[in-house]
């Protein structure tokens, strides 16, 4: 069985697909993005647990 861990990030709007990419290169999965109600965005991401 594959144990994960999670981590949640706010993603910045200007800066969007740099943040993504720099998680994507430590090994995270992005698994959603949702708006957290100011009109800011929160991603969830995970990975196999080290």
């Amino acid at each position: 069985m594959t144990l994960w861990e999670y981590q949640v990030a706010p993603i910045l709007n200007h800066a969007a697909a740099q943040i993504l990419n720099n998680f994507g290169q430590d090994g995270w999965e992005l698994v959603t993005i949702t708006d957290n109600g100011s009109g800011n965005l929160v991603g969830y991401f995970k990975r196999p647990a080290q």
